[in-house]
Parts: C-alpha cells; structure tokens; sequence
C-alpha cells in the first residue's frame, strides 16, 4: 500500500495553478480578456487551495470553503493576509465583474499577470 503525503497531494494542485495561469496569459495574448480573467481566477483559487492543504490538511474544494479558510489562514499565519486581499480582488475582479458581467477595466490584464507572483507567494507560505 502506498501512502501519498501531504507534500505529493500539494504539488498537484501548484502545478495546475501554474498551467492554468500560463493558459490565461496565452489567451490574454490573444485578445480573450475575458477567459483570460476567468482562468486566472482558477489559477488563484488552485493555489489558494493548495496553500489551505499544505497548512491545513485537507483541500476546501469550494469557493466558499477556501474563502472560509484563507480568512482563517490570514489571522493565523504572517503574510497571508497579503493574500487576502488578492485573493477577493480577483475573485471580484477578473471571476465576477469581468468574465461573468463583461465588465473588464485597465486593471483586469495587470491583475491577470500578476496573478503568477500570487502563486509564488503561495507557495511560498506553503513551504514549497
């Protein structure tokens, strides 16, 4: 019987988080805002998920859930409530004004790029 650790089990999901972003910034490129916005709210909600189970244990699986414990993340562990903050601008931002009401703005590509130093510092309060 193989074991699978914590470690192997977050490694999946920063990896997703990266690709998905690499996707958003290639349709970025191509002049699809708005599924660019879209799949870099999946990138951050992948590696939000992924910092929540290294720290946690157990992976939230909805949005409410990961919202639930990033909340409880930032009051517990220093640097994560810079997360916080980028986490629900993109969440309203890119996911909720710009891919679900077309309402993109001049900081929608900004916040589609940067989301990559948003999984960076993710992994970095994982310990990865």
């Amino acid at each position: 019987m193989t074991t699978t650790s914590i470690q192997d089990r977050v490694d999946g999901p920063f990896a997703d988080a990266r690709e998905v972003h690499a996707q958003a910034v290639q349709r970025l490129d191509h002049g699809d805002i708005r599924d660019a916005a879209e799949k870099a709210w999946c990138a951050t909600k992948r590696a939000t998920d992924a910092l929540i189970l290294a720290r946690a244990g157990d992976e939230p699986g909805t949005t409410a859930r990961t919202t639930d414990e990033l909340d409880d993340l930032a009051d517990r562990v220093a640097g994560a409530g810079s997360l916080q903050g980028r986490y629900y601008s993109r969440l309203s931002q890119l996911h909720g004004a710009c891919f679900y009401d077309r309402r993109c703005n001049r900081h929608t590509e900004r916040r589609i790029r940067e989301t990559a130093q948003y999984i960076s510092d993710a992994e970095s309060l994982a310990g990865q």
